[in-house]
């Protein structure tokens, strides 16, 4: 008798409680006919993943989001299980037992390296760390940024890379009305930042930011948006590819940098200069070894063999003085232990979400995928949903065909026996809504949404009730 029923529900466990793997939840969840249990796990104590913890401060609306996750664990069959890590509680053989179905939606953990001279210096970071610590991410909060710095380089110009440089150019009053990080309010309140440069190794119509994104930098009460004029203009094969082919966004953030590179100058205390069509190939240290200076080299866009524009590096140079500089070049996946992976695309390798093992040519039965680490770090919150429909609707169809695991304890009691044993401190959905209940609380009485806590031994005692 297949799983399914009331009687013997599908036992599906989702590794990840992201956006990703709140998606595909609420779509298993939407199965008429089928019984389903869920146990959503996370090896922090807090669900919601990136949208607590990469989402910006000062961006509440898009982590409203939180409240269509809440409802999906309203469900009577799903089951939240923080504070239990994959690898170190569990194992993903040992979870085959309890299982008919494991999703991992883990998304994409670590940064890529620029992979230039003097990458390792001083005052040289990824975007990862600094978004992480200033959202309040537990594992980043003993992180050090040196803010003394006045001029600061984002390398890369994605959604990211804005964010960096909005929470770098607001005001402390401005950032302290958000759920901002103590921790970071602390050090940007002493921060002597000046000017900030973002860098794209591509032109104006290229860049990866949203149109709402570039369009919000304008309106930074303290700091001036710079575009050079030449930079803001297309160059003669954007334009050519765009007369083929209209592009109605990269239209609009043409326009909107080409009017920044216009605007006339206003007296405010720092300076926001994106660049274009430049990339940075070797960071200078000073004699204690933090970093000093930047040398660019400038590049012209080529055509490839696919029809796609690429940076090629010119003989021109130009150097900056940076103090601080943050690598915004995309995120990667990391390999998990029993788990297929693909090393140089950062992803676990599969086929519209069925995990495929490359070196036995064949699917892994009864594991899939879904989010960043199933198609890597690319697309909104909201492209989760799309992609966690099509992930949920291979594991339907494996169901149907029977291509599912055979577990030997599917019983719920034995489940729940099993992981306490593993982690006794794992966190329930009950003991994440006391946390968020805490920090909400603090927040009111600071005038904030919420005071995060940002470390797991705070988070224990709130549930423990210390």
């Amino acid at each position: 008798m297949k799983p399914g029923t009331e009687s013997q529900p599908l036992r599906v466990a989702v590794i990840g409680a992201g956006p990703a793997g709140f998606y595909v939840v609420d779509h298993l969840f939407k199965q008429e006919g089928l019984a389903v249990t869920v146990d959503l796990f996370d090896r922090l104590p807090t669900p919601h993943g990136l949208v607590r913890y990469g989402v910006a401060p000062d961006h509440q609306k898009i982590k409203q989001v939180t409240k269509v996750f809440d409802k999906v664990a309203q469900n009577p069959g799903f089951r939240f299980f923080g504070n239990v890590e994959l690898g170190k509680h569990l194992r993903p053989e040992a979870m085959r037992d309890y299982y008919h179905q494991i999703v991992y939606t883990v998304g994409a953990q670590t940064d890529r390296n620029l992979d230039i001279p003097g990458e390792n210096l001083a005052g040289s970071h990824s975007a990862t760390e600094f978004v992480a610590w200033y959202n309040g991410h537990p594992d980043y909060q003993n992180r050090h940024f040196d803010l003394s710095q006045e001029n600061v380089a984002i390398v890369g110009v994605g959604n990211v890379a804005v964010d960096v440089a909005r929470i770098l150019c607001r005001t402390v009053d401005e950032l302290a009305a958000t759920d901002i990080a103590d921790e970071a309010i602390d050090a940007l309140r002493h921060s002597r930042v000046r000017q900030v440069y973002m860098l794209g190794r591509r032109g104006s119509a290229q860049a990866a930011f949203s149109v709402q994104e570039i369009k919000e930098l304008g309106n930074l009460d303290h700091a001036q948006v710079r575009v050079l004029p030449d930079e803001a203009e297309p160059d003669e094969l954007t334009r050519s590819e765009l007369e083929r082919n209209p592009d109605q966004t990269a239209q609009k953030k043409i326009q909107i940098l080409q009017d920044f590179a216009v605007a006339p100058h206003a007296d405010k205390p720092r300076t926001l200069t994106i660049r274009f069509l430049v990339s940075p190939v070797e960071l200078i240290g000073d004699a204690s070894g933090h970093v000093c200076e930047m040398r660019l080299v400038k590049n012209t866009l080529q055509i490839t063999g696919d029809g796609t524009l690429r940076p090629q590096a010119t003989e021109v140079e130009q150097r900056i003085p940076v103090g601080l500089v943050f690598r915004s070049v995309g995120y990667r996946g990391v390999p998990l232990g029993g788990v297929p992976f693909h090393t140089s695309w950062g992803v676990i390798p599969n086929k519209k979400g069925r995990i495929h093992d490359p070196d036995a040519s064949q699917h892994v039965v009864g594991e899939y995928v879904a989010g960043w680490i199933k198609r890597g770090p690319t697309g909104l919150i909201g492209t989760n949903k799309a992609d966690a429909v099509e992930t949920v609707t291979m594991m339907l169809g494996d169901l149907a065909e029977g291509r599912i695991l055979n577990p030997a304890r599917p019983e719920i009691d034995e489940c729940t026996a099993w992981i306490a044993g593993c982690q006794s401190e794992y966190f329930s959905f009950d003991d994440w809504r006391k946390l968020d209940a805490y920090e909400v609380n603090r927040g009111k009485q600071a005038g904030r949404p919420r005071v995060k806590l940002t470390s797991v031994a705070e988070m224990l005692a709130v549930r423990n009730g210390n």
